[in-house]
This record gives structure tokens, sequence and C-alpha cells, in this order.
């Protein structure tokens, strides 16, 4: 009797162990996804003043082989290779040139935040006029300007293409864009964006993807980290960081730890379709109540085969054309009706439409057709 209650005992241990067992791996699979589903504040949000500044210009490229523009269908770009000439010493007017190796371009770049004199950068190139290619060409001092009108960087330097094109007189070649292209390092800053992040007791955080619970979560993981409540979400998009009165630590330390912060953004339920291209993209919250989905498509076919009509020889007649018509009507017989319970999942929608054999251009009819029954609880953005 002993050893029967022993062995009763040592089993009812080992069914306990098996089921805490269990519990412990559910609960790590768990935290993984959701670990997995978190991210850092660092890829959801930006903090403000530490951002790029677009840059842009017009210059000119020279040293094509006989593919830049025709002079006399770009004015601009003969008025603008006069004035450098002039700049130069070179006198040209009431000259008529007549080059194709010179092209007028649009030159952009990006200012990267706190970029310092003497900063290299790269800058974008693009055909202003009727120029094939810019492959070969070199861009001339070209001044980059900003939004506020001051010149903030200076471009120069041999344009990489990513194409090229091929003529001859029976036939061409083009492949990618040769009238577009890159200079690695090719501007130099000249001028720096004046901002003091060491000076500031007060930053904002702007969201990437606007929401109210995660402007919260965010606001709640910071105030954890400094241990005071000195951040507040201000906006969906926004939370304001008001830095402590006795805090002695350096600006960039404290920036650093708050974009490591992991935080669970919350996203709206939404369902995201382009009927260009026939592109449906739906959130994992998107959810829809009980509902009867039934398609089918009616096909009607008119083919016209019309039919020359001969006279015999001889006879007193005229060739006509006799119209023959064909019509072929297919309303699908196989089409079902199909009943989607209520508050089925993303898969679970998605399985079931693909069980019906819907297409992409058909399940975006549906899911319209079901948002107007009130039965999808999900925003529609119809792009």
């Amino acid at each position: 009797m002993f050893i029967m209650e022993f062995f009763r005992q040592f089993k009812t241990i080992l069914t306990s162990v098996a089921v805490l067992s269990a519990a412990i791996t559910v609960l790590s699979i768990q935290l993984a996804a959701t670990a997995n589903a978190a991210s850092r504040i660092k890829d959801i949000a930006d903090f403000e003043g530490i951002r790029e500044n677009q840059l842009i210009g017009y210059g000119l490229v020279v040293g094509l082989n006989g593919t830049g523009d025709t002079l006399r269908n770009t004015p601009f770009t003969q008025q603008s290779l006069q004035a450098m000439l002039e700049r130069l010493g070179v006198n040209t007017r009431g000259v008529d040139l007549n080059t194709n190796t010179v092209a007028a371009v649009m030159v952009t770049a990006n200012l990267p935040p706190f970029a310092t004199q003497g900063t290299r950068i790269d800058v974008n190139v693009s055909a202003l006029g009727n120029s094939d290619s810019l492959q070969g060409g070199t861009l001339l001092v070209t001044p980059l300007v900003g939004a506020d009108g001051e010149v903030y960087a200076i471009a120069q330097g041999s344009v990489a293409i990513g194409g090229f094109a091929v003529q001859a007189e029976a036939a061409s070649i083009t492949r990618g864009v040769p009238t577009a292209g890159r200079i690695a390092n090719g501007g130099l800053v000249e001028r720096e964006v004046d901002f003091r992040l060491a000076s500031m007791t007060s930053l904002r955080l702007a969201l990437r993807n606007p929401d109210l619970t995660t402007a919260r979560r965010v606001a709640l993981s910071i105030n954890e980290l400094i241990g005071l409540p000195t951040a507040e979400p201000v906006d969906p998009g926004t939370v304001r960081i008001n830095l402590p009165m006795d805090y002695t630590g350096n600006i960039v330390d404290l920036l650093t730890d708050i974009e490591q912060l992991i935080v669970q953004p919350d996203l709206a339920a939404r369902v995201v379709i382009d009927e260009n291209s026939g592109i449906i993209v739906m959130g994992q919250d998107v959810k829809v109540s009980m509902v009867a989905v039934a398609q089918g498509n009616l096909t009607v076919t008119v083919a016209e085969t019309p039919e020359v009509v001969q006279p015999l020889p001889f006879a007193n007649g005229q060739t006509a054309i006799v119209p023959r018509t064909e019509i072929a009507i297919n309303d699908d017989p196989d089409a079902k009706l199909a009943i989607v319970p209520q508050a089925v999942t993303l898969k679970e929608l998605v399985d079931g439409l693909n069980a019906l054999g819907i297409g992409p251009r058909d399940m975006i009819s549906i899911l319209q057709a079901i948002k107007a029954a009130g039965a999808l609880q999900a925003e529609i953005e119809v792009l």
C-alpha cells in the first residue's frame, strides 16, 4: 500500500511538472511574439531638429559624346552656356553656338543633420533638356540652395549613370535611365545649419505613424527610464520631453537611451487598396462580423466575323459584306455562397475568400461591399 501510494503521488507530481512546463513554453512563445512585434522608439519616431534638409541647384554637364542638348531646341542651355563663358572672360554674344556636348541638369541632394563645413555628400543629377545620355559627362561647379535661398553646398564631379543608350540607323537599345546619374561625394558642404542640441531644455518626438495609444506608451516608457514624469503626449503625433532641472548628464547619452526603448506600436485596423495594380494590404487587427458572401461573374462575349459575298460570274450584282455575330454567355454556374463567421481573423478571411477562387480584383469589390454592409470593422483606404 505504501509503495502504491508513493507511485500515485509521484505520478501527480510529474503531471504538475508537465503542466507547468507547458505553461512556461506557451508564455515564452507569447513573450517572444510580443517582443518581435515591438519596435524601438528610434524606428517609430524622430527627434525634433535631427533631420535632413533638401537642396537643389541648376548646372551644366559638359564633355558628352554628342548626346547633349540641341541648343536650338533648348534655349535655356544656350543662355546658361553663354553666361558661364562670359564669367570666364569669353564673349559669345551674337555667336551661333552649335554644340551637342553640353546638357542642362537639375542637381539635388540631402544635407545630413549636423553636417559641418567640408563634409562630403552625394548628389543626384537629372537632365532638364532633350539630352539623350549623361554618360561620360562632368558636372561643373553648381551651388546648391535650401528652401531659404541660401547656398549650403557646392557640387562638381564626374557623373555616373546606371543605364546606357545605343542608337544606329535601323535600331536603338536603351537600358535603364541614361539621363539621370549620381556623383558619389560630389557635394561639399559650405554652410552649417545652426541647431544647438546641447542647450535645449525640452525636446519633441514626432511619431511617423500618429496614434494616441502609441504616443502614450512612448511617454510612459520615457518616464520609467528617467524616473520622473518628464514626458507627456501632446497629440497623436507628438510627445514632449521636458528635461529635469537637475539633469547634469550629456543630452546625447539621454537621447541614445530613449531611442533604444522598446515600445509596442498600436495601429488602427485598416485595409489599403490600390485599384490600379490590384494590390490589397490588410492589417492584423481587421475583423469581420458574420456575413454571407457570394461571387459570380456574368461574362458576355461578342465576336464579329464579317463575310464577303461575291456575285456570280457575268451576273449583274455587287460585292457585299454580310455581318455575322456570335454571342456567348457564361453565368459561372459554380459560384458559391459562403458564410463568413463573426470576428474572424485576417488569415481566416483571406483563406475563406481564396477558397471561393476569388482573385485580387474581385476581392477588392467584395471588401468594399462588406464595408458598405457594415460588417468590416476596419477603415478602407483607396490609393
